[in-house]
């Protein structure tokens, strides 16, 4: 199998943008809870999306490398992980209300991009995801952080089923973080499928 053929820098950025902005970077998908401004839910869950800071992100900024585990077999309780290694480059732009980050995965024939939009109005992040391997622009997960814990939660698909997505992050110390992705089919019993530990390239 042919590795897949990765499109530009600017492109797949040029891509994003347009993306984000089709989808308002707020998208009406997720549902308003109460009259506060910022007090919004995950559809057809009573979760709250968690709202932050423009500078959550400001830590992530440099040159990373991660150990991936990902979960070969999803919902019946395996315990069996694809390890893999990966590195990046985060950025901030726009006074710190976007930051982007481009990744490597060397042994997977792909890369992938994330890009993150700070909304001032609602005080909440949404992270969008790309895969060079499909040029598409995944539907974002919404959230923020408190202290050193981020949570982050959207709609997805897996294998053609709607899901619950939830991002964890944690800024473990200056050069360590960690990310955790979990699915969910009722946004109640959660799964993790995918761990990131992170370590900052010194210099």
């Amino acid at each position: 199998m042919h590795a897949p053929r990765s499109p530009s820098r600017r492109r797949v950025l040029r891509q994003a943008c347009a993306g984000a902005a089709a989808l308002g970077l707020s998208p009406l998908a997720f549902a308003a809870a109460g009259a506060g401004a910022g007090a919004k839910t995950l559809p057809g869950t009573d979760i709250a999306l968690p709202t932050g800071d423009v500078r959550d992100f400001d830590f992530f900024v440099g040159h990373w490398t991660f150990r991936n585990r990902r979960l070969k077999q999803r919902w019946v309780g395996s315990d069996d992980w694809d390890e893999f290694p990966a590195s990046l480059r985060c950025e901030s732009r726009m006074g710190g209300v976007v930051n982007l980050d481009e990744g490597a995965f060397p042994t997977k024939g792909w890369q992938g991009m994330t890009v993150r939009v700070f909304n001032l109005a609602e005080k909440r992040w949404y992270l969008y995801w790309i895969n060079s391997s499909t040029g598409q622009l995944f539907p974002p997960v919404a959230g923020g952080f408190d202290g050193d814990r981020g949570v982050f939660y959207g709609d997805d698909s897996d294998e053609g089923r709607p899901v619950k997505v939830r991002f964890l992050w944690t800024r473990i110390d200056a050069d360590h973080a960690r990310w955790e992705q979990a699915f969910s089919r009722d946004g109640k019993a959660w799964e993790t499928n995918w761990t990131m530990e992170h370590t900052r390239v010194s210099g």
